[in-house]
């Protein structure tokens, strides 16, 4: 993969699903509720100053009962924990994870 370009989509891998539960709170903060389902399906990532994780997250069982993630984790010497910048919700397990 070439800086700043996108990986293929991989499963979520249990260090993913970490990431995901570390901006949960904000997420609900955002969506002004609480999610009994935040299971991580799949991610794609891109190399920046640090790196931009995009996950495909479970939130109920509903069609549209998914969200996109993209949370960014600074580069391990600046001690940050991951940070939640933005997410498009109503997604599908179909959508594909892109860029936003």
């Amino acid at each position: 993969m070439e800086p700043g370009g996108l990986s293929e989509t991989q499963p979520a891998t249990p260090e993913i699903q970490h990431i995901a539960d570390q901006v949960k709170a904000e997420f609900e903060r955002r969506q002004n509720r609480t999610f009994d389902i935040f299971q991580a399906i799949v991610y794609r990532t891109q190399v920046v100053a640090g790196i931009n994780y995009f996950i495909k997250v479970q939130i109920s069982d509903s069609y549209t009962g998914y969200v996109h993630l993209r949370v960014f984790q600074a580069l391990p010497h600046e001690k940050q924990g991951p940070s939640l910048v933005s997410y498009e919700t109503g997604k599908t397990r179909d959508d594909p994870l892109n860029y936003f």
